[in-house]
């Protein structure tokens, strides 16, 4: 694991100063405090910051070749190298190390043409092909893994943060008046677009070609939901398959030069991970918690269950509403996004742990609520098409009542308050966003804060309506709920958990986070798998407990689902809130950013002072804006060093 940088001068004449680089890789040094290295040649510079986990000895990036004429910098893991290696020395390739880095140069010699479809892992790559002088820059299926880039007319240039770019000269960082009309709906941007004016993400399962001067962006993967076989294996022989391909993923996710822990939540996926790693290792595993002050959030309890019955070594970190609040402006700095909610700051705390323990790598479970039809937003979906058949029906709108007990504007609110909110546009059940048009137009009710001159430079801009013509021609054609995963993957994990709550909670304490249920050949046939399989009725994850049945312990296996969350309000306006909230929220500071009005701010606020009654959709739309201010001050800052 490591953070890359790197420019491709678009000018010929134009000659690489490599202390660019540097200082590129300077921005980024938590990403790999173990190693550095730089490769110029003149027109390209490619770096590597470098977190030693394999081959720690001959490891050093940049790697090129035998002849010289490729050159890499990669960040992120080849979980298949192994197997790869073996073909390509049988074709005859030389090898000096044994990283998996060497491995993606001569694999690209040997398979240029679909040498990324190849490749079982996490990763951003640079490769440089001195003899065709073109750059080229990758991001794995998933995007697990970032990579940044920005262009004008005289270079380009990439990094795997944003940071890393503001810190070339001429770079500056200026928040996307776009990018907040998107997370204050989606809970984040949406690749290509990033939170920063001119800067783009390179999108999961995408490759950049940059060559005599074209740069042409093209997926090399996409998400395909489409059915599989109509007459599938049985319940309990597609249950054994699922076991086998996630047994084998741990196997590959266990390769490391360097030891292996896990982040156990007590939920079903971390304790299926956790359970299945600790068959597979030949020391007592390391296990990481974490427990809440707050009895409604913590789950030390199922923790604790787990721990007792598979016998691993587990350590916690506590979070309270004050380390939280104290912990919130780093970690923002660290997501360089707004944050909707303070769940990725406890991550923080985590990895923070986890560095101090000495460990660099831990697997962990995500990705199996949204390949194998986890999260209540499905069971929502699948209630509310039930409804729609009979819109006129009493009993049918309480099965919501079984949903969302955790947000108590949903638990304790009468029959018509449950009506009218999940009511709405009830029986367009044809709406592409069926499933997920209630939580987006909820985030997007925060929007109300934003000031005039936000609005006017947005314009008529409408996330949905640019999401909705990115759409797959084929997706009319999926059933609900493979069309439901697909925008839950697409929109909400691939852009923000394995971002903003993932790579850089993690990357921030030099932690790498492996990702067993993202593994390719797991993800492609749990897609395709019935959606009875995955949803029971209302039993989420049906085919996954079924499998994990002869490992759990039976209370893990019946437990309700409970989404990881954090606290917010006593987070800010608690008795141990950090100082820097009065300051950014003031009306001074809010009309000096310009993003929100300072007034319609100002009643958010006193609402949350007064000490109650504050709503879900109020609690994210203070974060987002706190979050806003913050970024605003921090990159304003470092322009002006």
């Amino acid at each position: 694991m490591c953070g890359i940088a790197g420019r491709l001068n678009l000018k010929t004449q134009m000659l690489m100063d490599p202390a660019l680089i540097q200082g590129m890789l300077n921005a980024i040094h938590h990403r790999g405090p173990d190693d550095s290295g730089v490769f110029s040649d003149g027109q390209v510079g490619l770096g590597s910051t470098r977190l030693s986990i394999i081959d720690l000895a001959s490891g050093r990036q940049p790697i090129s070749n035998e002849d010289g004429t490729i050159w890499i910098v990669f960040n992120g893991e080849i979980y298949n190298y192994v197997e790869l290696r073996s073909q390509l020395e049988a074709a005859g390739h030389v090898f000096r190390t044994r990283t998996d880095t060497e491995v993606l140069v001569h694999l690209y010699e040997e398979q240029e043409a679909d040498w990324l479809l190849q490749l079982n892992g996490q990763f951003a790559i640079a490769l440089w092909d001195q003899r065709k002088r073109r750059l080229i820059l990758a991001r794995d299926r998933m995007g697990v893994r970032p990579i940044y880039y920005t262009i004008n007319s005289e270079y380009l240039l990439f990094a795997s943060e944003a940071k890393a770019l503001f810190a070339h000269p001429g770079v500056r960082a200026e928040i996307d008046p776009i990018s907040l009309a998107q997370v204050f709906t989606f809970w984040t941007t949406r690749s290509p677009r990033s939170n920063f004016r001119d800067i783009s993400s390179l999108p999961p399962g995408h490759f950049l070609i940059a060559s005599d001067g074209e740069i042409k962006v093209t997926p090399y993967w996409q998400l395909d939901m489409a059915a599989g076989d109509k007459t599938p294996r049985s319940f309990d022989d597609a249950a054994g398959q699922l076991r086998w391909l996630l047994e084998d993923a741990i196997r590959l996710r266990l390769r490391s030069d360097v030891p292996v822990g896990t982040y156990l939540s007590g939920g079903l996926d971390s304790s299926s991970i956790t359970a299945l790693t600790a068959r597979h290792t030949d020391t007592r595993l390391r296990t990481f918690s974490i427990a809440f002050s707050e009895s409604s959030f913590d789950e030390s309890h199922s923790q604790q269950q787990v721990n007792n019955y598979l016998g691993v070594d587990n350590e916690t970190v506590h979070c309270s509403p004050g380390e939280i609040g104290a912990a919130f402006a780093d970690a923002v700095r660290h997501a360089e996004m707004p944050l909707f909610r303070t769940a990725p700051v406890p991550m923080f705390l985590l990895s923070k742990l986890v560095h101090e323990r000495g460990f660099k790598v831990v697997l962990t479970g995500e990705g199996a609520d949204e390949i194998l039809g986890g999260y209540d937003i499905f069971k929502e979906a699948k209630i509310r098409r039930f409804w729609a058949r009979e819109p006129g029906s009493t009993l049918r709108p309480m099965l919501l009542r079984r949903l969302y007990p955790y947000i108590e504007t949903v638990s304790s609110s009468g029959d018509a308050y449950l009506k009218a909110f999940f009511g709405k546009n009830l029986t367009d059940t044809r709406d592409p966003f069926y499933s997920h048009h209630l939580r987006w137009q909820n985030a997007a009710r925060c929007r109300r804060f934003f000031s005039k001159e936000l609005l006017a430079e947005i314009g008529d801009y409408d996330p949905l309506a640019e999401l909705l013509e990115d759409l797959p021609a084929e997706f009319k054609t999926w059933d609900p709920f493979a069309q439901a995963q697909y925008l839950e993957i697409v929109v909400f994990l691939s852009e923000y958990l394995l971002s903003s709550q993932g790579d850089r909670m993690g990357m921030a304490h030099s932690v790498e986070g492996r990702y067993p249920f993202l593994d390719p050949r797991l993800v492609e046939y749990s897609i395709r798998l019935p959606a009875s399989y995955k949803m029971l009725g209302l039993r989420e994850k049906a085919i996954l407990k079924h499998a994990m049945r002869d490992v759990l312990p039976p209370q893990t296996l019946k437990r309700a689902k409970q989404p990881y969350r954090a606290p917010i309000r006593p987070v800010f306006f608690g008795k141990d809130s950090p100082e820097f909230v009065g300051e950014y929220l003031s009306k001074e500071n809010l009309k000096k950013t310009g993003y929100f009005d300072p007034e319609t701010v100002a009643k958010l606020t006193a609402k949350f002072q007064r000490g109650g009654g504050a709503s879900e959709t109020e609690e994210m739309a203070l974060t987002g804006i706190l979050s806003v201010q913050l970024l605003h001050s921090m990159w304003r800052q470092q322009c002006h060093n």
